[in-house]
């Protein structure tokens, strides 16, 4: 698809020749149509139809001002991006056409004469800041709107987790993601870098919790050949594969101690040695680290260093439970529906009455993970066009039900005894099959049936 470039300029020579640098065979003019308008009156009337990608704007015009016309441009195609033209100006005049320029929204200032291929160069970069910016808007729309499988967010609470998001992430600082698990941690940390100046670099992901205690090292920082019993080739390491991009350390906290401190080195001089090596590379790679545990516990458990902690959560971005914003259930699980209706080739439209209800009496201890899950396995159960809650797994727990005698739960907390305790009865005590339904880690599974003195 061509890219529409606009070219407002009085000066028809010199609006040719811009004309005629787009239409270069050197620079597949194929790429590119030109539009031209001699003053601001034509520009305005360019304004009815179809949008340009780039605007060229000459500042003075016979019978306008361009800086005037700016705003009508952005507010006309909010989309487009500008590129103003000038002659040469003479001392604060000048400053003050730019700053104008930069308050409008204006992508760059080029000041006359100026060689033709500045500004080709100038238009592709705008052409790329433009994309950037459309897929930053898709990716909004895509966290905080229906469809798709991506999380629907509906909450006040998670809003502001997307507002904040989208604050921090053209920044380089580190961030801290934590939230119970299957909150959508990852979810979270594809957003930060999507909408990061790095999302054109790679996104890199390791679970801390899952590489052995003996490989973690060599598989962050990289080894050499004959490192240790196994390296029969060098190593990249993580590190120097995120170059340029983003680093995910999910279940930090699960890192061990002393590896927690070589961490820290490489996050202070940004730079990294290979396991066994005697070479330091520069590393340039932004770090995003998530965790499932409340980080005071896991500081005063010795299972994060602390130093490493202030390292990390120069920004904290907190992801609360399921249970904790309950108008996200339905807008989650009617989006899940879609996406796996589709992938099964199912004509599936929605729920039945009993079948939300009982969506919306489950206090999903595995958070949006156990939901997708649950909707997931409905959906290829389902033989109408309405999931039904026959088709569920999960049935409305009420406080009521609760026969542990303890009266110090909480409301919240009872309901997530009961829905253990269920999901332990229908699987028979299987503890594993059990964390599976519900969409939680076993070892967190064994947590809360000691918290909640739970006999099995």
């Amino acid at each position: 698809m061509k890219a529409k470039i606009l070219v407002v300029e009085d000066n028809a020579d010199l609006r040719s020749v811009i004309a005629e640098t787009f239409q270069n065979d050197k620079l597949q003019s194929n790429q590119y149509e030109v539009l031209e308008a001699g003053n601001a009156s034509e520009a305005k009337d360019a304004m009815a139809g179809p949008p340009p990608d780039v605007i060229v704007l000459d500042i003075r015009l016979p019978d306008g001002d361009g800086l005037a016309l700016l705003p009508q441009f952005k507010k006309q195609w909010p989309g487009a991006e500008v590129i103003l033209m000038t002659g040469a100006f003479q001392g604060q005049q000048q400053v003050d056409a730019v700053i104008a320029a930069m308050r409008a929204e204006a992508f760059h200032f080029l000041i006359k004469p100026f060689d033709p291929a500045n500004l080709t160069v100038t238009v592709q970069r705008a052409l790329e800041h433009k994309q950037v910016g459309e897929e930053r808007r898709k990716l909004r729309e895509d966290l905080i709107s229906t469809g798709g499988i991506r999380p629907v967010f509906k909450s006040e609470a998670m809003k502001s987790v997307v507002a904040l998001v989208e604050k921090v992430s053209s920044s380089d600082v580190s961030i801290l993601i934590t939230g119970e698990t299957g909150t959508g941690k990852e979810v979270i940390s594809n957003a930060i870098h999507v909408l990061s100046p790095r999302s054109k670099g790679p996104l890199v992901k390791v679970n801390c919790a899952a590489l052995p205690r003996e490989l973690i090292e060599s598989e962050l920082f990289g080894s050499v050949k004959g490192a240790f019993t196994g390296a029969h080739a060098d190593r990249e390491g993580l590190f120097r594969q995120s170059e340029g991009g983003t680093l995910l350390l999910d279940e930090i906290s699960e890192m061990p101690v002393d590896t927690q401190s070589k961490l820290l080195r490489v996050l202070q001089d940004k730079e990294v040695r290979p396991v066994g090596g005697r070479t330091v590379y520069k590393t340039d790679c932004r770090v995003i680290a998530a965790t499932n545990r409340k980080t005071d516990d896991a500081i005063r458990a010795g299972k994060l260093r602390e130093d490493l902690f202030h390292r990390i959560s120069q920004i904290t971005v907190h992801l609360p439970p399921l249970r904790e914003r309950p108008e996200d259930i339905l807008p989650l699980a009617n989006a899940f529906l879609k996406f796996f209706a589709a992938q099964a080739n199912k004509n599936i439209t929605g729920f039945t009455p009993r079948a939300t209800e009982r969506l919306n009496g489950f206090n999903w201890p595995g958070n949006v993970r156990q939901l997708q899950n649950e909707v997931q396995r409905a959906v290829l159960l389902c033989e109408g066009n309405l999931v039904d809650a026959a088709d569920m797994s999960v049935a409305t727990v009420d406080v009521a039900e609760d026969r542990s005698g303890d009266t110090s739960f909480t409301r919240l907390e009872a309901l997530e005894r009961n829905a253990i305790v269920q999901a332990l009865k229908e699987t028979s005590g299987n503890k594993l099959e059990t964390a599976k339904r519900l969409g939680i880690g076993r070892q967190t599974l064994y947590n809360k049936i000691k918290a909640y003195g739970i006999e099995v």
